[in-house]
């Protein structure tokens, strides 16, 4: 626990909130934190303790707080809700019970495994085939402008990986994690707090975990620079998968969010990337005016929007492929 305590980044984020000191000396005060505890500490246990409190503070308490703020109070939580009663964890049943319990329980299962998994990767690395760690820990601090273009490398990898993984193994008839990932994820009505990471554990694993963690250890990220595109990233699907219509930067976490509600709705036929850049490309964005007028019908059933949406998704796609086809004989 000692460790925890005194990850750098908490320092960083707080002391300028909290004192008076220049700024010279708040990142004097975090460079020797950090080397302090990398100094201190094994490289693993250093990446995994920081890993594990960005995950819980970006993510975890707030999920955790929203799904809470879901069960306890959904008269007041539905006016927030994009999607109504169908946004709420309980549905329009009203009360919560085992579903929803078996929805928290997974998510908190699936975000530990993944944290594990990452620790079992780096041990790999490391201690059994003696080579460097898939992400750099070391007392010297990354640039401002290595961080940024990290982060721009980040985002732009974990959008194709997951676009590609979600569209071509999560949703492909001839893939059998596609069955799991239909049989679980996709028996939600709608997203709510926690199930960003509600799945089967093979499907959460390379519909999650893969995606983040696959470009930070491709260009071997600074531990610093992954906590921050790490952070970013928790944060994200904390509130795109909370189903709420109002959250903070609205016009960018409130698109993603809209585009997560589309893909459960329409039963996994469009919407494959987090931004939308793979699914503009690709032509499988799933459009927002079908479901705003099947939304606004309160006689259509839940399965009839699903498949209207997802009839009208793979008429998007036929187009695309059409198109392409007549550029290449053009």
């Amino acid at each position: 626990m000692d460790a925890l305590f005194s990850i750098p980044m908490l320092s960083f984020l707080l002391i300028p909130a909290m004192s008076s000191y220049a700024t010279s000396l708040n990142l004097l005060f975090f460079y020797m934190t950090w080397a302090t505890l990398v100094l201190s500490h094994p490289p693993l246990k250093v990446e995994m303790v920081a890993t594990t409190a960005v995950r819980i503070l970006f993510y975890l308490i707030p999920s955790t707080l929203f799904f809470l703020f879901d069960i306890l109070v959904p008269s007041t939580a539905i006016v927030l809700k994009a999607q109504g009663e169908i946004g709420l964890p309980a549905g329009k049943k009203g009360k919560s019970g085992k579903k929803e319990a078996k929805v928290a329980g997974w998510a908190l299962l699936n975000l530990a495994f993944s944290v594990a998994v990452q620790g079992l990767v780096e041990y790999i690395l490391t201690k059994v085939l003696g080579l460097k760690s898939a992400l750099k820990v070391s007392t010297k601090l990354p640039l401002p402008w290595g961080i940024a273009k990290d982060l721009v490398r980040g985002m732009l990898g974990r959008e194709v990986i997951q676009y590609v993984v979600n569209r071509y193994t999560l949703h492909s008839p001839l893939s059998f994690v596609a069955e799991y990932h239909n049989s679980w994820y996709h028996s939600l009505r709608s997203p709510y707090p926690l199930t960003a990471y509600y799945d089967h554990p093979l499907a959460c694993l390379v519909g999650r975990f893969l995606p983040t963690f696959a470009p930070a250890a491709l260009f071997r990220f600074h531990l610093l620079t992954y906590l921050l595109y790490l952070s970013i990233v928790s944060l994200e699907e904390t509130f795109a998968y909370s189903g709420y219509n109002t959250m903070p930067t609205n016009f960018f976490i409130g698109r993603i969010a809209r585009r997560v509600e589309q893909h459960v709705l329409s039963k996994g036929s469009g919407n494959f990337g987090p931004w939308g850049i793979m699914d503009w490309i690709c032509g499988t964005t799933v459009d927002e005016s079908i479901e705003d007028e099947l939304i606004e019908d309160d006689a259509m059933d839940l399965d009839d929007m699903a498949d209207r949406l997802k009839e009208q998704s793979k008429r998007r796609i036929r187009g695309a492929k059409g198109r392409n086809r007549r550029r290449r004989y053009s």
